[in-house]
């Protein structure tokens, strides 16, 4: 099969011809028909992530596609059902998964990370009748990518981690798809939502997502929103301007502020952000040990959460919203290109707004 290799942390990911995968005991093989590139994707290709050992790797992990093939003891599934699957593909046996916390199973595997992942013609996932998730006939296969790590790991952070209700203001820093993902949902919730980013591009899109607000870091932000706000911190602003132009915006605080990109600045701009007793949610990566101000959640009470994924018998209510238009996460994916464009794409993410999907057929 074709698939997207690199053999060095670091090095220009190339298309190779590799041998394709065998169905794992219980596992199945997934004929890939669309994957989306996350930043993620990019720690791992920098070698970030502890759990990318073995070299060459194929990266990937958010999927959709068609059963190719399954293993013994599958019960559940068969060859041509269309499906797509979380990152996290939990065990289904530990006590975290017995308890229903599948996105924190104790034996994890994640495509793309403990395996070889979804920038490629197919990839194999294990312990299939846990963790893959049939797909409602009319959903295409790029929307179902698009559902995988970004946008479930937001619809859990904010209906089930953040607890997002109606007329909060909900601060989102950070609008990649995390981010853009997690603006939809929230407003789509009912709250009040103000974006963070150093892109125009990103508001905008951000607006169109359902913002009422928009804090451009270093950039003109000529976005009128919502409450007619569009308001911008220069060059060099501190991570303390930033949480002082959204207190700003909110009437003194979020009560709820996500980071949705994984940096130390904006982990810090997220939780000094928020209101006496408001709630932090960190979904974005971050590097190594970070520094938090603990003194404010200290004296605030703040809630500080991680959040880590969905599990798949959680998708139903996330489907059912997609499927009925409540939630548009297709009007995220802003390109689709093939596999011979993905390494210059993961090199380069984030210069592109939105959402970028890999259709392993296009060519």
């Amino acid at each position: 099969m074709r698939a997207v290799v690199f053999d060095a942390f670091g090095a220009d990911p190339e298309v190779q011809e590799v041998p394709a995968p065998e169905p794992p005991p219980g596992g199945a093989v997934i004929r890939v028909e669309a994957t989306g590139l996350c930043r993620s994707d990019w720690h791992g290709w920098q070698g970030h992530d502890p759990d990318i050992r073995v070299l060459p790797h194929v990266p990937g992990h958010e999927l959709a596609g068609v059963v190719e093939a399954v293993g013994s003891g599958v019960a559940s599934w068969r060859p041509g059902d269309r499906v797509t699957v979380p990152f996290v593909c939990a065990c289904g046996s530990c006590a975290a998964c017995l308890s229903g916390d599948q996105q924190v199973c104790e034996r994890q595997t994640q495509p793309g990370f403990t395996r070889w992942g979804s920038f490629a013609e197919y990839v194999a996932v294990d312990h299939a009748d846990v963790n893959l998730v049939r797909l409602p006939g009319e959903m295409s296969f790029t929307t179902a990518a698009s559902l995988g790590c970004r946008f479930a790991t937001s619809y859990r952070a904010v209906t089930a981690v953040g607890r997002v209700r109606p007329d909060e203001w909900v601060a989102v820093h950070g609008c990649g798809g995390v981010g853009l993902s997690a603006v939809m949902i929230a407003a789509a919730a009912g709250a009040r939502v103000v974006a963070v980013d150093v892109s125009e591009g990103a508001l905008e899109l951000a607006r169109r997502s359902g913002a009422v607000a928009c804090v451009g870091v270093g950039v003109g932000v000529g976005v009128g929103v919502g409450v007619g706000v569009g308001v911008g911190v220069g060059v060099g602003a501190s991570e303390a301007d930033v949480a002082a132009r959204v207190r700003e915006l909110t009437s003194g605080g979020a009560h709820v502020s996500i980071d949705a990109l994984g940096d130390p600045g904006t982990c810090v701009a997220s939780i000094e952000s928020l209101r006496r007793r408001g709630r932090h949610v960190q979904i974005g990566l971050l590097p190594g040990l970070t520094p938090v101000p603990m003194g404010r959640a200290i004296g605030y009470e703040l809630e500080l959460l991680g959040s880590h994924g969905m599990a798949a018998h959680a998708y139903p209510a996330m489907l059912k919203a997609v499927s009925d238009g409540t939630l548009s996460p297709d009007a995220l994916v802003t390109r689709s290109i093939g596999l011979e464009e993905a390494g210059a794409a993961l090199a380069s993410i984030g210069s592109v707004p939105g959402v970028t999907m890999i259709l392993p057929s296009l060519r």
